[in-house]
């Protein structure tokens, strides 16, 4: 018996030493023979990110649930990763957001929301809507499309902790004409206690990609509010 079993034993070892398994095993110091690398596929990673949107409770807070897909929002120098902490500084100029894009006449909207609007644990204005563009002509292109509320970095005041800044890309069944008045960077009216579901609910918009980062007060923040000029 012994020496059948081990005839197999030897039959399976060349198999055995071109496993993902075995070359990690060999690669990496300090791991026993046994240990196995876990494997996630790039689908099951894609829906990791897309529960940050849950564990953050973002659900429910602002969405009925997480988007289809994880949009890149690439500041000057930083990106939101689902949920990762940036500063107002670094977010303080309006990001280049590119997300899936298969049907290229397919016209987009992109808000960037607060809600967490003066405080996490008291918010009372949410959601404070930072960014509104609609018509955008796809992916990347946002500075094509028709800007409603120009953009406001993320500003929250002293002593309010992190405040999570969620940036989402729905897709329009075709172009819209706004009804709300347009406001420059410059202006905070109709900002406060603005709602993103009863927005996309009125035109008639589909979730389709988002991502987010959190932020709290830095020594930008009082610069920002200078430039409001109502």
């Amino acid at each position: 018996m012994t020496s059948v079993f081990g005839s197999v034993v030897r039959r399976q070892l060349p198999l055995v030493r071109h496993t993902r398994a075995y070359r990690y095993n060999n690669e990496v110091k300090g791991y026993p023979r046994f240990f196995i690398k876990p494997f996630v596929t790039p689908k099951a990673a894609e829906v990791k990110k897309r529960m940050e949107f849950t564990n953050h409770q973002l659900v429910p807070d602002v969405l009925d649930t997480p988007p289809g897909n994880i949009a890149k929002v690439e500041f000057a120098g930083a990106s939101a990763e689902q949920g990762n902490v940036l500063t107002p500084t670094l977010v303080k100029n309006a990001p280049n957001v590119t997300w899936e894009d298969h049907e290229p006449d397919t016209m987009f909207t992109v808000v960037m929301t607060d809600p967490d609007a003066p405080s996490r644990a008291e918010p009372t204005y949410r959601e404070w809507m930072h960014w509104i563009v609609v018509n955008v002509p796809g992916s990347g292109r946002v500075a094509e499309g028709d800007t409603l509320f120009g953009y406001v970095g993320a500003g929250p005041p002293p002593g309010t902790g992190l405040h999570r800044y969620a940036v989402l890309v729905y897709k329009q069944k075709d172009r819209i004409e706004p009804s709300e008045t347009p406001r420059p960077s410059t202006q905070q009216s109709d900002r406060p206690q603005s709602n993103v579901r009863d927005f996309a609910a009125k035109y008639n918009l589909r979730l389709w990609a988002g991502n987010f980062f959190q932020a709290e007060f830095d020594d930008y923040v009082p610069e920002l509010y200078k430039t409001f000029t109502d």
